[in-house]
């Protein structure tokens, strides 16, 4: 289990001999904006994210959840230096991202890459396919103009676009076209971690599929590490490893996919599970959804920062901040009565699946996938326009 506290501290506990170490740490990151004085008082401070500490492994897919205005895309923003912290450290094999020098950090960022929400405001439009894909490998160096426009090729095919797509521009996609215009651009400079700032949720169904299974495939192909901030719980139970519950700049609760999702034990995790829309009424869950809105970050609550919406407060957690405790299981969960509300049964048992025709969508286009593969296998020519898309 990934260690994380939420005042910075490292955990008592020590990594088994077999453990491999994480592939990026975070520790005590606290980002703030505003603050500054202008002419007459001072703008705001907005507490975006607040002494958040994590890591992650190699290998696995990291999902960040929560409401509208939690902090999460300020948090996936920090772990790759995008943002600069407030305060706090970021280890990425082993080297502290905040120490390093401009050009040292400009070497290391191929390693580090983002795809945006937003397929198409994140795409230059004066610029064509092979010149949004090529740059990176440019900014790389040490290639020729032969052997970039080979490997843009090769990425195209790779992200299930034809090569003669190269020479067109951004206006002349689709939505899900672009999006997948996006992971190409984050792949040519070969990374080793990718953030994925709400990738599909810009995108309808049918899409949003296709891009989810071209993520899952691409891991494992090019054994990457996956970040995923998203709102949607079904298609992250469908495609994370663990899932880290963020609440007004801080993470409330943390477990592995499954155990979240069979058994939510924070108050905020159960009622975004009980939000979840369900056309039966016997699935229909019977806890209550939230009231109001996420409290401002320029003036949070004091104690635990749920306790103006939990229906479990008490004293207590207006008074005290609660820690991320150790839970049976290698989960962690931040409440000081989450022992309590578990024995009472306030567990709502919730199914976060995706929707039938997304589910549909997945199972079909897995399908073309595996099916493409086999006959790609037995062909030596150059697969067809007709074998790149599914």
């Amino acid at each position: 289990m990934a260690p994380l506290t939420q005042n910075g501290q490292a955990p008592t506990g020590r990594r088994g001999p077999t453990a491999p170490p994480p592939i990026l740490e975070a520790s005590g990151l606290v980002k703030h904006f505003g603050g500054k004085r202008m002419l007459l008082k001072r703008s705001p401070l907005v507490r975006a994210v607040n002494g958040i500490s994590m890591s992650v492994k190699e290998g696995e897919t990291l999902a960040v959840v929560g409401e509208s205005g939690c902090g999460k895309s300020t948090l996936g923003r920090l772990l790759i230096r995008l943002l600069e912290p407030s305060a706090g450290d970021v280890i990425y094999r082993g080297r502290n991202l905040g120490n390093l020098t401009p050009d040292e950090l400009r070497r290391l960022r191929g390693e580090l890459q983002i795809i945006f929400q937003d397929p198409f405001a994140s795409l230059n439009p004066r610029m064509s396919v092979s010149d949004i894909v090529s740059e990176p490998i440019w900014l790389k160096g040490g290639s020729s103009r032969g052997e970039r426009r080979d490997k843009v090729v090769e990425i195209l095919r790779t992200v299930g676009l034809r090569p003669d797509m190269a020479s067109r521009y951004p206006h002349e996609f689709s939505g899900g076209q672009r999006q997948r215009i996006g992971v190409a651009r984050a792949l040519a400079s070969d990374p080793r971690l990718i953030l994925g700032d709400e990738p599909v949720s810009a995108l309808d169904v049918s899409i949003q599929a296709q891009i989810v299974n071209l993520l899952e495939e691409l891991k494992e192909r090019l054994k990457l590490t996956l970040i995923i901030v998203a709102h949607d719980l079904a298609v992250i139970r469908h495609m994370s490893d663990r899932v880290a519950v963020m609440y007004l700049g801080e993470v409330v609760e943390l477990a592995t996919t499954d155990t979240l999702y069979d058994a939510p034990l924070h108050p905020y995790t159960q009622a975004l599970f009980a939000a979840i829309p369900q056309a039966s009424a016997v699935a229909r869950h019977s806890i209550k959804p939230l009231d109001g809105d996420v409290p401002s970050p320029t003036n949070p609550p004091s104690g635990c920062k749920f306790h103006t919406r939990c229906p479990h407060a008490k004293p207590l957690c207006n008074e005290a901040r609660p820690q991320l405790e150790a839970v049976e299981g290698g989960r962690r969960v931040a409440c000081h009565f989450w022992r309590e509300i578990a024995a009472a049964g306030s567990d709502p048992r919730p199914i976060a699946r995706p929707s039938a025709r997304l589910e549909k969508r997945l199972a079909l286009y897995t399908a073309c996938q595996a099916g493409r593969a086999e006959l790609l296998s037995h062909r030596s020519s150059t697969p067809t326009a007709k074998d790149q898309t599914c």
